[in-house]
């Protein structure tokens, strides 16, 4: 039977300013902070569903479990550019 760890919480670090509307939005709502967060959080990515579809599908047409996709994922570069300054050994 696996036993399951209990994920740790990791702080958030904001500015100021961002901590301030944060702590007033939350005080406002009658949420905490972080069920504030938590909840903008979900209602940001869900407007943004389309945008994260395709940034998915375009880091996955890149990976094809080549080492040169590997390094175009990590740098930016086209597989021209690549092969342009040398190439990566497969």
């Amino acid at each position: 039977m696996a036993v399951s760890k209990a994920a740790r919480q990791s702080p958030l670090k904001v500015d100021p300013e961002t901590d301030q509307l944060i702590s007033q939005g939350a005080r406002f709502l009658g949420l905490t902070k972080n069920d504030l967060v938590t909840e903008a959080v979900q209602v940001y990515l869900e407007q943004r569903r389309e945008d994260l579809r395709a940034g998915m599908v375009e880091a996955l047409q890149v990976l094809d479990g080549s080492p040169k996709s590997d390094v175009m994922l990590l740098t930016g570069l086209t597989a021209q550019e690549i092969d342009a300054v040398g190439g990566v050994d497969e």
